[in-house]
């Protein structure tokens, strides 16, 4: 079977979002390119229009043997959310990670930020986080066991440690967005219908063009209802989300 074939295989956002992170970091790594041509400097994409940087601060980096874990990671949480919770609505997904995007960039222009990855990445963790099943464990690294629902807070923790307040800083941006995500789109759902995505989007990632609902969503031929109602209908035999990953595996 040829790589290829294994590839498309993959939901469409995340092998998006795979891809570009492999199309502009791997480069960087291999010193074949200057991470600066990457990074995100307002004064160079308003005033000399190098539009690509508003894209590439949210792929470049990390550096080193952190990449592989942060590639890893970024592909378990977008694939689970693209064929879980986005399952038949790649479209929306794309559409929301959109915004997502544009308040990170908001967020962090106090802060400085020049590589977007990290705070990205932290808003996709929280709404994984916020979906799961309320008992999901997961670990650090196999040595400590706590619910899904701390998994950001415990990034945040290790930014803290690793990068000090300014990375922690960047971290919380993301955690913020992701909470938003959440709060706004599957839980209270006051801006659900601004996370609709335009009609030519749906077609282009092969989704029904019609009105999008987060009302039910299926799963391996498994009925499924949104997160809130699942906390107002704790009913037997609903279906499960499994009991976590563990934190540093790929």
């Amino acid at each position: 079977m040829s790589l290829w074939t294994e590839i498309r295989k993959i939901p469409p956002v995340t092998r998006f979002l795979c891809g570009s992170s492999l199309a502009v970091t791997v480069p960087v790594l291999l010193e074949s390119v200057s991470a600066y041509l990457y990074f995100y400097d307002k004064s160079l994409v308003t005033q000399r229009f190098q539009i690509w940087r508003v894209f590439t601060t949210f792929f470049i980096g990390p550096f080193g043997i952190g990449y592989i874990f942060h590639f890893a990671m970024l592909y378990q949480h977008s694939q689970e959310l693209e064929t879980s919770y986005y399952q038949g609505r790649s479209g929306d997904y794309a559409w929301q990670l959109l915004q997502v995007a544009i308040g990170v960039l908001i967020l962090n222009i106090p802060l400085g930020t020049v590589m977007h990855h990290r705070p990205f990445f932290l808003a996709l963790v929280y709404l994984t986080s916020r979906l799961a099943s309320p008992d999901a464990q997961t670990s650090l690294f196999g040595m400590i066991s706590f619910p899904v629902r701390y998994l950001p807070y415990v990034f945040i923790a290790l930014d803290l440690l690793m990068e000090g307040r300014a990375g922690a800083a960047r971290a919380i941006s993301g955690a913020i967005v992701g909470h938003l995500w959440w709060w706004g789109v599957w839980d209270s759902r006051v801006i659900e219908r601004y996370g609709t995505a335009p009609a030519w989007l749906k077609r282009l990632f092969g989704q029904d063009p019609g009105p999008s609902a987060h009302g039910s969503w299926k799963r391996g031929g498994v009925q499924g209802v949104p997160p809130r109602q699942v906390r107002e209908e704790s009913r037997p035999g609903g279906h499960r989300w499994g009991s976590g990953h563990r934190l540093g595996d790929s």
